[in-house]
């Protein structure tokens, strides 16, 4: 994978609906967010149906490793954008894993900057 495909993945896991997310979510995905907690696979595809999306994300401070072939580690500090709310703040890492052709998310992390 390139990188700029990389980054264009992970901003679709900010922008994208439940069929982005039932497409690149490994089964096994944890995810930890700031007022939300631990997530598994199954509690994200559902909190998917009801959660408003972002409009848009910026990733600054971005850094990227390949510890191997099919593993894929991206940290960045992330501004997203709602339609009506103040822009959110974080600092991210994602790890994506090689399935075959298709790279699936299967960890996230968030931690809110003030």
């Amino acid at each position: 994978m390139q990188d700029y495909e990389a980054w264009e993945l992970e901003r679709q896991f900010w922008t994208g609906g439940l069929e982005f997310y039932e497409r690149h979510l490994d089964c096994e995905c944890l995810m930890a967010l700031p007022g939300v907690g631990v997530m598994r696979a199954a509690e994200i595809l559902a909190s998917m149906k009801d959660a408003p999306r972002w409009v848009s994300v910026e990733m600054a401070e971005r850094a990227m490793t390949k510890p191997s072939e099919i593993i894929l580690v991206l940290a960045y500090r992330a501004t997203g954008h709602r339609n009506g709310s103040a822009p959110y703040n974080a600092v991210c890492t994602s790890t994506h894993r090689a399935a075959g052709t298709m790279w699936k998310l299967v960890q996230h992390q968030q931690t809110l900057v003030r």
